[in-house]
């Protein structure tokens, strides 16, 4: 790649990055979005919709920036909650790393590596030279200088690692203080209790309260046994459509909530839909109501155990509760509203078979992705993309078609394999067995780190060259040296993934 082609590259994210702050100060302003843009607001009805015509609106402005700005942290977590404070948190992380990164890179090693003579170039056209004369490839073999780069990179570390340890002692003293502050949860005195051995004659609820009554008789206080109830929760999910409908139907004008009970709503009587829904929501209730009256529902090998107190809680949880470790297996029981239901009556053999198809399944489509990481690596070369494809020799010769193609289209299409993995690796996750909606979030970030570690990092920078990928396998000792040719070969490849994320962040709402 060239240094046009990089500046293409920088243009093009730069201009995105100002239409998408446009569209963004546009579309917030806009009636139909107060729900999506100040949801929390309009469910408290602290705004409502307007619709009259306001010229206004179709305006862009910077102001809702300033007023970003504007609370401080205290006032944030009192309005978003602890999540989004460390949400932030981790953003201001990235700022202070990639301001540190990027003055030690550009006014001490920049130089360095533009003032050497390894690859011996002619300066005098600039625009057309390689990027990599401005990488440590253009550093002289067994040169002083390449202690620069050696120290460079201990020192780098070293304020990252500060930079990690502050901002974990900062969040690890707010959660402290959020904890302290906020009232006891009913679910920091509850475990989940799988696995629950089934015994002749015997409800497992009267397994379990016999078992906890017998072996924690100071701290057990009550159980609840878990079922299925499909049918319950089919009229919850209608229940909860029906909700927001009437939301929705209510923040509208007079007019709209009346619509006609014949063909297609233009014949018949008028009818006001909101006492229409408000009466198939009382329906439902009244079915939701006889359905637990009944105690419909099988039971399954689950309970939640609640304590007296929360040491209570924590000594059920972290000692074995029987001989068979597939026996009374206690987690930590999530937040009401974070439950993950259809893992509840499986095996502890079933679990561990999903996981292991997981593990299957996710190290081929890591192998598959190396697919599209060979094709981007190849866009970065022309040369490559004149042999393959004959025909395009032609706009190839074009200086913006190039520069575009080997600058711009690499990060791109790379970006779009990428956004594809995410919802993947989420599938991945709710198939291992996990009981909450966190716990399949969490692990599916860690699937994705690793996944990007391998096939953005390693991958990326070994796919130059089939022959780099079978001396790996060949000698693994080489490894270290290896990388160290081939890293700083496709630092190009790392700056456009940069540019990619940083206009990513512009459609953070």
């Amino acid at each position: 790649m060239i240094l046009s082609a990089l500046l293409t590259s920088v243009g093009i994210n730069l201009g995105l990055c100002f239409l998408f702050f446009t569209l963004y100060s546009i579309l917030r302003n806009q009636p139909g979005n107060i729900t999506v843009y100040s949801p929390r607001l309009f469910g408290e009805r602290k705004t409502q919709q307007q619709d009259e015509f306001n010229l206004e609106r179709l305006l862009p402005s910077p102001g809702w920036v300033k007023r970003a700005w504007q609370p401080s942290e205290d006032e944030f977590l009192s309005i978003t909650g602890l999540d989004a404070v460390v949400f932030m948190r981790v953003f201001i992380f990235c700022l202070r790393v990639f301001t540190f990164a990027g003055i030690v890179g550009i006014f001490v090693l920049l130089p360095i590596n533009f003032l050497g003579d390894q690859l011996a170039e002619d300066f005098s056209d600039l625009p057309k030279k390689s990027l990599d004369s401005f990488s440590i490839s253009n550093v002289n073999d067994g040169s002083n200088r390449l202690w620069i780069h050696f120290c460079a990179a201990y020192i780098f570390t070293v304020v990252v690692c500060y930079l990690l340890y502050y901002e974990y002692n900062y969040i690890s003293l707010k959660r402290i203080a959020y904890f302290y502050s906020s009232k006891p949860q009913p679910d920091q005195f509850t475990i989940l209790v799988r696995g629950i051995p089934a015994s002749y004659g015997s409800s497992f609820s009267q397994i379990v309260e016999n078992f906890f009554t017998e072996y924690h008789p100071s701290t057990y206080l009550s159980h609840t046994v878990v079922r299925r109830t499909s049918k319950i929760q089919s009229l919850m999910n209608d229940a909860e459509k029906l909700y927001r409908t009437l939301g929705h139907l209510k923040s509208k004008n007079s007019r709209q909530r009346y619509k006609r009970d014949g063909f297609l709503g233009l014949f018949g009587q008028k009818v006001d839909l909101v006492d229409h829904y408000e009466k198939k929501l009382e329906d439902i209730e009244d079915n939701v109501r006889l359905e637990q009256s009944s105690m419909a529902g099988e039971e399954v090998p689950a309970a939640f155990v609640s304590f007296k107190s929360r040491f209570g809680a924590a000594i059920a949880l972290h000692i074995q509760q029987g001989i068979n470790p597939t026996e009374w297996v206690t987690e930590r029981a999530p937040e009401p509203k974070d439950v993950y239901w259809p893992f509840f009556s499986a095996s502890f053999i079933k679990r561990w078979i999903f996981k292991i198809a997981v593990v299957v399944a996710y190290l081929a489509i890591t192998i598959l992705f190396l697919i599209p990481v060979v094709v981007v690596q190849g866009l970065t070369h022309l040369d490559q993309l004149e042999t393959w494809f004959p025909f395009l020799k032609g706009v190839l010769s074009l200086t913006f078609v190039s520069d575009l193609i080997t600058g711009y289209l690499p990060s791109l299409i790379l970006q779009l394999f990428l956004s594809v993995v995410p919802p993947i690796m989420i599938l991945f996750s709710s198939m291992q067995g996990y009981i909450s909606q966190s716990q399949i979030e969490k692990s599916a970030c860690t699937k994705l780190l690793w996944f990007t570690v391998w096939n953005i990092f390693f991958a990326n920078a070994l796919s130059g060259s089939a022959l780099t990928m079978v001396n790996i396998f060949l000698e693994p000792k080489k490894i270290p040296s290896l990388l160290g040719a081939a890293v700083p070969a496709q630092g190009k490849t790392t700056m456009m993934m940069i540019l990619r994320f940083l206009q990513s962040l512009t459609t953070v709402k």
